[in-house]
């Protein structure tokens, strides 16, 4: 009887997660196609260049953009403040090109090579914004500021410690596209392929 408790107890424990893994939070991806026209590859990536998501110059392939909101908690301490908890609701929304009629056999393929590829970068991305959001809680859970008990100073605090990590992500996105669309990179080759129906 004994040891069927402990079994038991044992299950019990082994199907109940555990605490740190219950206060995971996950990043909420869509995909928000546009639609682009033509029936060979030089026609959608002309499409593309017409319809695509405005960029700095011009316009891009794809783009990823994300909104990212915060439920956290502040604690005035012996007059100073401490954010104890941070739970990020993070949304990546990725626009991706597809093409608005059904495409002939030859070329659907190219393009199914050219839009798994280009997804696979964007993905990369996506990745970059995740691992900011983990840099984030890293860098502000725990944070104390002293002679605060009103919780107003550790937000300017915040602030600048939010502003380097946003920058930082920006700089390794814009470094990833630059080695990514030059000449021979991965989303050049991609390019190439679709445009030269290999």
């Amino acid at each position: 009887m004994k040891s069927t408790i402990q079994l038991l107890l044992l299950a019990t424990a082994l199907a109940s997660p555990p605490t740190a893994a219950a206060a995971e939070w996950q990043a909420v991806e869509t995909v928000k196609p546009y639609a682009i026209s033509g029936k060979s590859g030089p026609e959608l990536y002309a499409s593309i260049g017409e319809r695509g998501p405005k960029a700095s110059i011009g316009r891009a392939i794809a783009y990823t953009d994300f909104k990212l909101t915060w439920q956290r908690k502040y604690e005035p301490q012996n007059g100073a403040c401490t954010l104890v908890s941070a739970r990020p609701k993070l949304i990546i929304t990725y626009r991706l090109p597809k093409p608005a009629e059904k495409l002939p056999a030859a070329t659907k393929e190219l393009w199914e090579k050219f839009s798994a590829g280009v997804s696979a970068h964007e993905k990369v991305h996506g990745e970059f914004i995740v691992d900011m959001v983990k840099a984030i809680e890293a860098a502000t859970v725990g944070l104390s500021v002293p002679g605060d008990p009103e919780c107003r100073k550790i937000r300017t605090e915040m602030t600048k410690r939010l502003s380097a990590l946003s920058l930082a992500q920006r700089q390794k996105s814009r470094d990833f596209d630059r080695v990514e669309l030059s000449d021979g990179g991965a989303v050049h080759q991609l390019i190439l392929n679709l445009v030269n129906g290999r």
